[in-house]
């Protein structure tokens, strides 16, 4: 079971993971948009196994691939907390800099490297992708061990 919150603490959430957390991070302009970051460090969870308590606000915004996302901020500090995608009912995205305890997590992939910031070195043997692969092998990478 994983724990996080927003800044203000108004906001908390519960993450029930059967395996170790899998992460990665996103480089695209929206991520970079709405963090204020270089990239989004996330965490991709069952929405079944979510659970989260406060006042959110929340706000959709159509992805460059032409999903909607809808992101879920606490209402008092603003912190992103998590979003939900069209695509891919089910599942939910939190941002995992929000855990309480993040130090030792280590992206598995790295997305939308074509929109990076040129500075960025990524590791060698972690996948990066100019965009999003396709579903099918996203999810089996997200799921491998």
């Amino acid at each position: 079971m994983l724990a996080g919150g927003c800044r203000c603490g108004a906001v908390r959430y519960r993450v029930d993971l059967a395996s170790p957390p899998v992460t990665y991070c996103c480089h695209c302009t929206d991520c970079q948009t709405v963090s204020g970051a270089s990239f989004a460090l996330q965490l991709p969870v069952s929405i079944d196994g979510f659970e989260i308590e406060g006042d959110l606000a929340q706000a959709t915004i159509v992805t460059p691939s032409g999903a909607n996302s809808t992101h879920f901020y606490c209402a008092a500090c603003l912190v992103r907390i998590y979003n939900i995608n069209d695509r891919r009912p089910g599942f939910g995205v939190v941002r995992a800099g929000t855990l309480d305890d993040s130090a030792g997590l280590v992206p598995r992939a790295h997305i939308y490297v074509r929109s990076k910031q040129p500075w960025i070195a990524l590791p060698d043997g972690v996948p990066a992708y100019d965009e999003v692969p396709p579903l099918d092998q996203w999810y089996r990478l997200l799921a491998s061990t």
